[in-house]
């Protein structure tokens, strides 16, 4: 585990995307709650928002931060047929909160799958990301499209 102690305690904001694709029935079903496991999105958020409190547990060496926010939201996409993941997590910490965002929108994305799979077993979780990041030293990252 990386020492943090000499590191100043600065706001730190995180901010991840990915997305679910699936058939157009499958989404269907999702957006208007005919999901034979029920609310689809209302799990992936509790699912989300919980990970990226555990975050430590899951991933080896991450410090435990005080979260003040953790926010999962998501976007239905009929045109393409997905669901778009959005996690923001903020803290007042030593080491920023890459790793709990990442890890919300992926908790988020594999119960979607979960409480989708008796629909369709093709689902695929794709393009997990970092978007923005700000606070600490290497201060603010902001993704570009091209990547």
């Amino acid at each position: 585990m990386v020492d943090v102690a000499e590191k100043a305690v600065t706001s730190r904001t995180a901010i991840a995307q990915g997305e679910v694709r699936m058939e157009p029935a499958t989404l269907a079903a999702i957006r208007d709650g005919n999901a034979p496991k029920g609310d689809v999105l209302a799990a992936a958020r509790i699912a989300g928002i919980m990970a990226a409190k555990r975050t430590p547990d899951i991933i080896p060496l991450c410090h435990t931060l005080l979260l003040s926010k953790v926010a999962v939201d998501f976007e239905i996409d009929a045109a393409v047929s997905r669901i778009i993941i959005t996690a923001e997590v903020r803290c007042k910490g030593q080491t920023g909160v890459e790793m709990e965002a990442l890890t919300a929108v992926s908790a988020a994305a594999l119960t979607i799958y979960d409480m989708a799979k008796a629909l369709e077993k093709g689902m695929v979780i794709t393009n997990v990301r970092l978007l923005h990041k700000e606070g600490g030293k290497s201060g603010t990252y902001v993704r570009s499209e091209e990547k």
